[in-house]
């Protein structure tokens, strides 16, 4: 049984499940990625659980990649569903504009890092090619910039997460509803 659907949102079609499923997905990968970057200091250099969060943080991020460009995709089939709220609507494109920025630049350069690294770039078994060749003085200019949008991602999350809270409870126009697994 479900419950009723105040009249404000009865108006609002959902997301469509693979939207849903992808948004999930996506805030659970980037969870990953962030938490075994910033877990690996605990441990000390060249130990192997240091190095094996390390490698699970470059395995998650590329995953990160080709997951964003299928949401890309799946958003071009389908319209996209803005708050509702008119003053709402610049914020919420700006922030999916700058979100989805930061899921293609960030992998982008982590492999961009290891290549100029001159190290191997691991995906799941398999080892990727580099896409530059080794520069060392580039690869620390490379994950300085690494390092400030993904600091600048941490913050853009947060946004993004009480913006829906603002929705759900100040606006109570159903964006939040509507982006949750199982409701309907």
């Amino acid at each position: 049984m479900t419950a009723p659907v105040p009249e404000t949102e009865a108006a609002h079609p959902d997301y469509g499940r693979l939207s849903i499923a992808l948004h999930w997905l996506m805030l659970v990968l980037l969870a990953a990625v962030f938490a075994c970057i910033e877990l690996r200091t605990n441990y000390p250099r060249g130990s192997d659980m240091r190095e094996g969060l390390k490698t699970w943080h470059f395995m998650l991020g590329l995953s990160v990649f080709i997951l964003v460009w299928v949401r890309l995709i799946a958003r071009r089939q389908m319209p996209w569903l803005a708050p509702e709220g008119g003053w709402t609507r610049w914020p919420a494109a700006a922030a999916h504009v700058l979100l989805y920025g930061g899921m293609i630049a960030l992998p982008l350069l982590g492999w961009l890092i290891l290549s100029a690294e001159g190290d191997t770039i691991p995906f799941f078994g398999l080892s990727l090619p580099p896409l530059i060749g080794q520069d060392k003085d580039l690869a620390g200019q490379l994950e300085d910039l690494h390092k400030t949008i993904g600091e600048a991602g941490y913050w853009l999350i947060g946004l993004h997460a009480l913006a829906a809270v603002f929705h759900h409870y100040v606006l109570k126009d159903g964006t939040l509803r509507r982006m949750l697994p199982g409701w309907r």
